[in-house]
């Protein structure tokens, strides 16, 4: 593992990657571009280094040996990183994979081989959807539930449940339009999804409406526009 301090406004990113030549020089050119960055070799290197660091984004590669960024992925959002952003590398690119992250919990995924230029426009605007939620003036209530936009959870009669980047980026971009039919392309747009924005919407959806509805099959708040979209529809 190696750490390279950069300019500490920019972020600090965990990168994790058992090819040893790309991700040198993906932390390299992060670096240079103004980013603290930490790297790690293997899924179990990475574990270890979140124990004893708060890093404010994920670079992951799926075909790992040791565990596949996908099962890691799985991991976090379970237990000890649910709102930290995770952006997933892969040589397998095909819009299935692709979802199958999403599915997974990241927040975003890129095909190799890419243009570190593309890395750098992706990890900057999952960033910016990070912080994303703070627009919004108060809590918004969800039945027994308050969307904390601050905090990017939910705040329930049983406790705090955090939120994904990609759950609270889209949960804020509809309740800052409540009672509004949003479109997927919309949303995409919003979120600064690529090409596969429109398919991982629909994902993010389903994985949010598990926490914010009592029968997410029934959706009260977070409902479909058959042909157009979504609409959140607030309120206690």
């Amino acid at each position: 593992m190696a750490i390279q301090p950069g300019v500490p406004e920019q972020g600090h990113v965990l990168l994790v990657d058992d090819d040893e030549r790309l991700r040198k020089l993906m932390a390299r050119y992060l670096t240079e571009n103004g980013f603290a960055v930490t790297t790690a070799a293997s899924a179990a290197q990475a574990r270890d280094l979140l124990r004893s660091i708060d890093p404010d984004l994920l670079v992951l590669d799926v075909m790992m040996a040791d565990e596949t960024g996908l099962e890691l992925t799985e991991r976090l959002r379970a237990d000890r990183a649910p709102s930290l952003p995770i952006l997933l590398l892969t040589a397998r690119g095909a819009p299935e994979d692709r979802i199958a992250g999403f599915e997974a919990g990241a927040d975003d995924y890129l095909a190799k081989p890419f243009d570190p230029r593309e890395l750098l426009l992706r990890i900057r605007a999952l960033l910016r959807r990070r912080v994303m939620p703070s627009v919004l003036a108060g809590p918004v209530q969800l039945g027994a539930a308050q969307f904390d936009a601050e905090r990017g959870e939910l705040v329930t009669p049983r406790g705090r449940v955090r939120l994904t980047g990609a759950e609270a980026g889209l949960l804020a971009a509809l309740a800052a339009r409540p009672n509004q039919i949003l479109s997927r392309e919309a949303l995409a747009d919003l979120l600064a999804m690529d090409e596969t924005g429109e398919r991982a919407i629909d994902v993010q959806v389903t994985r949010l409406r598990r926490k914010i509805e009592v029968d997410p099959r029934e959706p009260r708040f977070l409902q479909t526009v058959r042909g157009r979209g979504y609409i959140l529809k607030p309120g206690a």
